[in-house]
């Protein structure tokens, strides 16, 4: 039986937006070409499109989630291999509402359906656990979450923390002052913060105490109301350090646990917090477990390779 054909429009606002979205001498959409069987012929702002009718929902799929990116700001090198690889497996998925806004004006969204499961339960749930492996915008859609709820005035404050486990969380014992000593261990979640405020931005909310970042250890003893806190890699956590954590937590606050059970740094026989957590918590109202997977990760794609090569190694006997 004969695939049926289809032939399709696709227009483009601009010139300046056709110029962004097709790429330099038409490398995107060539590249579109490439992951599907489709002819992708430029007249203008207007693309002809002709192929296989099973192939028309994805391509303009594709071709819609990089011209609403364009939008906003010029494409980065890997857009375009992530809206194909978010089309050819997820199917029917449906990009959602941007959560925020970056300083350069970036949508920050889930772009596959672990993603937005993610934020759901970030969204709907006081406490949640995003577990998975590393890669999959665990931490960065968190972050986006927490400044979104600032922004909203949900919460009054964001606090974000790491267990700084190389170290032993005897920070005394490296050189500098406080801030030298903590700063290696905290560097991702400004990293992130940065992306999505912008530095002088970020120091200001420093400055007031509206966000603060700090190791774990400097939790003890805390009661947090009115925040969105956040715990990084928690999987270096000690059952103890966990169930402290979670009882920091005070009214009209919003927690969120990340980490990757399968890197734990912890020395050997130590029993990781975030797993017992899960064992423990799994079932009670109002906390959400979210395990994302090599489908989720929106890095490079070798990134994903990498994580496939090494949980078939843990698979054999």
């Amino acid at each position: 039986m004969t695939e049926r054909k289809f032939e399709s429009r696709f227009e483009v606002p601009d010139n300046r937006t056709a110029e962004l979205l097709f790429g330099h001498l038409d490398e995107n959409l060539r590249a579109i070409e490439a992951a599907f069987p489709v002819e992708i012929v430029s007249r203008g702002n207007t693309l002809l499109l002709s192929g296989e009718e099973s192939d028309r929902e994805a391509v303009l799929r594709v071709l819609g989630e990089l011209l609403e990116e364009v939008g906003r700001s010029e494409l980065r090198p890997g857009d375009v291999r992530q809206a194909i690889r978010s089309a050819r497996r997820d199917g029917g998925f449906e990009p959602s509402e941007a959560i925020v806004l970056t300083t350069r004006g970036r949508g920050i969204r889930p772009k596959t359906p672990g993603q937005k499961a993610y934020v759901e339960g970030v969204r709907t749930h006081d406490i949640a656990f995003g577990i998975g492996p590393a890669g999959t915008g665990k931490t960065y859609l968190a972050m986006a979450m927490a400044v979104a709820a600032l922004k909203a005035r949900q919460v009054q404050r964001i606090i974000l923390t790491r267990p700084a486990v190389e170290a032993g969380e005897k920070l005394g014992f490296l050189p500098g002052d406080l801030k030298d000593k903590v700063d290696p261990y905290l560097r991702p979640l400004y990293d992130a913060l940065f992306d999505i405020l912008g530095m002088e931005q970020v120091e200001r909310l420093r400055e007031r105490s509206v966000l603060e970042v700090a190791p774990l250890a400097y939790m003890r003893g805390r009661t947090l109301d009115d925040s969105f806190i956040i715990l990084d890699e928690a999987q270096n956590t000690t059952p103890e350090q966990m169930k402290m954590f979670l009882t920091r937590m005070g009214f009209g606050s919003k927690c969120v646990v990340t980490g990757d059970v399968t890197q734990v740094d912890l020395p050997r026989g130590q029993f990781s917090g975030l797993q017992e957590a899960s064992d423990l918590l799994s079932g009670i109202e109002g906390i959400a477990f979210v395990y994302l997977d090599d489908r989720d990760v929106v890095r490079h794609e070798l990134v994903q390779k990498i994580i496939l090569a090494y949980e078939r190694q843990s698979r054999e006997p």
